[in-house]
């Protein structure tokens, strides 16, 4: 009997895929007066996942990096870096860390082979296409969750055939949420299964997790957190150090190039605040 070689070992596991967003897709009150551009909702909505080929190694770094930050003097005193307040102390999340402890994370993250995608959502876009979708139909009524399976849909276009399974790692939702949320992932994989992909029929399993249980969540929540920075505040550096992980970036309403979408990856230049100018949104 022939010995299974390790990389064919490492093919049979399922393949795992981190998940989270930023934002949250409200676009009304509750008396339905829209709030998009009012300054109460945020502009932007993105759901974005991390796929890493060594993520034990990457996982030891950033714990390496938490142990020698937290005994730092420097940090003495600082509230986020205290057990009791559940954050940089637990594990790193971009919007809570202190900005010495950012650069630090990113220096880890420049050195590890991994891949970041995303689907970013400008809502003011997606407002006046919920309002033409009122005009055509009365009766229909948007909610968050909608554009939330959408992005999802749309971010594993393709990323479910190579594969015989799959484990997709969501930053915590629900319960309910987690089974709809399979249930778009089977709907992704069914809309592409004449894909180019040696298994049109993997196994997907799903899980939800908070992001402290998993370093893949944080990895993935740093990306966005960069991706977010450049959009809400025109700033590039931050993405700029994580470019070459950059697998596919759709900024779906930007209609510059096709119109439906616009697609950035690793391959073409940099995505950065002068190309941000030349965005063309119809809101």
């Amino acid at each position: 009997m022939n010995e299974m070689q390790p990389e064919d070992s490492e093919r049979q596991m399922p393949h795992p895929y981190f998940v989270d967003e930023t934002g949250d897709g409200v676009i009304f009150d509750g008396k339905g007066r829209v709030l998009v551009g009012t300054g109460k909702v945020q502009d932007y909505f993105t759901v974005g996942m991390v796929e890493c080929r060594a993520l034990k190694s990457l996982a030891e770094d950033l714990a390496s990096l938490r142990s020698q930050l937290l005994a730092d003097p420097y940090f003495k005193g600082v509230p986020s870096m205290q057990a009791d307040a559940k954050k940089t102390a637990l594990f790193f999340h971009a919007k809570d860390d202190l900005p010495e402890v950012r650069r630090e994370v990113f220096r880890v993250l420049e050195r590890h082979d991994f891949s970041f995608y995303a689907v970013v959502r400008t809502m003011s876009a997606v407002a006046r296409q919920v309002h033409q979708r009122n005009e055509r139909d009365p009766t229909y009524r948007y909610r968050p969750t909608e554009l939330y399976d959408s992005a999802v849909r749309r971010l594993f276009d393709r990323k479910l055939h190579t594969r015989p399974a799959f484990d997709v790692v969501f930053a915590s939702r629900g319960k309910a949420r987690t089974q709809s949320l399979r249930d778009h992932l089977l709907k992704a994989q069914a809309a592409s299964r004449k894909a180019s992909g040696t298994y049109p029929d993997a196994a997907i399993h799903v899980r939800a997790m908070p992001s402290h249980q998993h370093v893949g969540l944080q990895v993935a929540d740093y990306c966005l957190w960069a991706l977010q920075r450049l959009f809400t505040k025109g700033e590039d550096r931050f993405l700029s150090l994580i470019w070459q992980k950059v697998g596919l970036i759709v900024d779906a309403d930007d209609t510059s190039e096709k119109p439906y979408g616009t697609y950035h990856t690793r391959k073409r230049p940099p995505l950065d605040a002068q190309k941000m100018k030349s965005r063309k949104v119809e809101d």
